[in-house]
């Protein structure tokens, strides 16, 4: 793990998306000609939905071997399969452009699977566990994408609850969550940390003051974003907005 983060300022949200969207195909060209495969986790969000619909849009997407990419989730909201409020609907479309097969496309069980709470997070710790890298426990994930909430949250690690401190599992069941949904499905810290590369992608005025804790190197449990840490790199793409409270000091000229 490295503890070196690196801020990187767009113009604005459009530009921001745009940016992220370009570097991840460039990064996913240079993932697969070394290694063979990938593995990226996705997150929601407004920040998450509009890097993915970026992403789908650039011609430069035809120049990926989608078939060697798997995608997972960071989280997942406990509602039925196909609601608008699940992360993984917001990226059918996505799969549909780039014609991803069925295959690779990891979704978290939904409410109407026939499964309780925690039975979902098992079963998807099994499906993590199933496709694990030679090695290792649990898939070599070379680029996860986080959202961060205007609290300091990360997936559904929310500040002064018991999941951000959980050392044990990989995935969690989240009862009471205190942004609706109550019920949901999450990665842990130490699961989302095994990432080569985290991508933590902000836009917004409220987001300023988490992003501004996060490199202060604020308590993880009372600002969850500031534990999240890569094993090669951690990056915060954001905007002018909420880059408002960061030292000049910590922009990044470049990735």
């Amino acid at each position: 793990m490295t503890t070196e983060r690196r801020v990187l300022v767009h113009r604005d949200k459009q530009t921001l998306a745009g940016s992220v969207a370009a570097r991840f195909i460039t990064k996913t060209i240079d993932i697969l000609d070394d290694l063979g495969t990938a593995n990226v986790i996705l997150t929601g969000g407004t920040m998450g939905a509009a890097t993915l619909a970026e992403i789908g849009s650039s011609s430069a997407s035809g120049n990926v071997d989608w078939s060697r990419v798997h995608f997972w989730w960071g989280d997942e909201r406990w509602v039925p399969r196909g609601h608008e409020d699940r992360n993984d609907v917001q990226a059918g479309d996505l799969f549909t452009r780039l014609d991803v097969p069925a295959g690779n496309v990891h979704s978290f069980p939904a409410s109407d699977d026939g499964i309780d709470l925690d039975a979902a997070a098992t079963l998807y710790d099994a499906e993590l566990r199933a496709h694990a890298t030679e090695g290792r426990d649990y898939p070599r994930f070379d680029i996860t994408f986080l959202g961060v909430g205007p609290d300091g949250h990360i997936a559904s690690l929310f500040p002064e609850r018991s999941a951000i401190r959980s050392a044990e599992a990989g995935v969690l069941p989240v009862r009471n969550s205190p942004k609706p949904p109550p019920e949901r499905l999450t990665l842990t810290l130490p699961l989302i940390n095994q990432s080569d590369r985290i991508w933590m992608v902000l836009a917004g005025a409220d987001k300023a003051s988490a992003l501004g804790l996060a490199l202060a190197g604020a308590n993880t449990n009372e600002v969850p974003v500031a534990g999240a840490f890569g094993r090669k790199r951690t990056v915060f793409f954001v905007d002018q907005e909420a880059a408002a409270e960061v030292p000049e000091s910590l922009i990044a000229p470049s990735y």
